[in-house]
């Protein structure tokens, strides 16, 4: 068990400020990724999430130059 503690092992002092950031960044990030996917697989926000999901479609047609919608 010694060899695993010593494998996850961190200097924390040695660390850089580049290094911080990164490390702060990842577990931002990483916890924003908990976030969206609690709120997107939760079944209680179906209808809601249903309900928008052509609106990057409807978006393109808007600016694509199409005077009849893309059809």
């Amino acid at each position: 068990m010694n060899s695993l503690s010593e494998y996850f092992h961190t200097d924390w002092e040695a660390m850089t400020t580049n290094d911080w950031i990164g490390t702060i960044l990842t577990v931002v990030i990483f916890l924003l990724m908990v976030v969206a996917y609690f709120q997107v697989f939760r079944p209680k926000n179906r209808e809601r999430l249903e309900a928008r999901k052509y609106i990057p479609f409807e978006e393109d047609n808007e600016f694509s130059g199409d005077k009849d919608g893309g059809k």
